[in-house]
């Protein structure tokens, strides 16, 4: 029970220690943190699904925007010996968290060059790699129209055919935004939502609510079609950066 007790506490202590670090993140940057608080277990196990899945094929994965590593720390235990997780992370704070969090992991003893940190964007990073599922913690809904084309571009350039993104958005954000934001701000955030739509429409697998998430949001898996079909909807005319 004592045991219990102090692995329990830890992980609390654990989850109030990354709260508070994504409210100081947040505070410096809301457009690229995202988010208030790390995302919850349901969330992430919704996210990770078509990881757990296809297990125990190996896989290569990509994670993308893994903050404090909420996510990652679902990821980790999923990955067969034959897999190989990458993690990109532009934040630097968050990067070097996620590097201790690699580096202290148990489930990767032994095997901690199956996992790779990488502090860049991914509209930047340099690889040749193709991955078979991405997961996506960037909030879509804040960026450019433009950057957003950008991201998602690179997306299906890293995913093998057949490969799935799977990516989450928070519920409401939209009519939030409506009430509270300049016009300018609105119509930004609604040419996003139209391009995201159109992804959806032509790759779009599922879409499931996680009400058990603060805030709750929707998760979407998308599939990139195979070689060769277009796959790439457009943006909406006049979007700009």
């Amino acid at each position: 029970m004592n045991h219990w007790t102090t692995s329990h506490d830890r992980v609390l202590a654990q989850r109030h220690a990354e709260g508070w670090m994504f409210l100081i993140e947040a505070a410096r940057d809301l457009r690229t943190t995202g988010a208030v608080a790390p995302s919850g277990r349901a969330l992430a196990r919704a996210l990770t699904e078509p990881v757990r899945v296809q297990a125990p094929r190996p896989l290569a994965v990509l994670e993308v925007g893994a903050g404090t590593g909420a996510v990652t720390r679902s990821l980790i235990p999923q990955l067969s010996r034959g897999s190989r997780l990458d993690i990109v992370e532009a934040n630097p704070r968050f990067a070097s968290r996620l590097r201790h969090l690699v580096a202290a992991h148990p489930d990767l003893a032994g095997r901690r060059t199956q996992v790779n940190v990488r502090q860049t964007y991914v509209e930047g990073l340099d690889s040749d790699e193709r991955y078979d599922v991405i997961v996506s913690g960037l909030p879509l809904t804040n960026f450019t129209p433009v950057q957003v084309e950008r991201i998602m571009t690179r997306y299906l350039e890293l995913l093998h055919p057949g490969g799935t993104l799977t990516y989450f958005a928070y519920l409401g954000t939209r009519r939030a935004r409506a009430l509270t934001a300049s016009r300018a701000e609105a119509r930004r955030h609604a040419a996003v939502d139209e391009i995201m739509a159109a992804y959806q429409r032509s790759c779009a697998t599922g879409r499931w609510t996680v009400w058990a998430n603060l805030p709750p949001a929707n998760v979407w898996h998308l599939r990139r079609p195979p070689a060769g079909l277009r796959s790439t909807p457009r943006a909406a005319d006049g979007a700009q950066r």
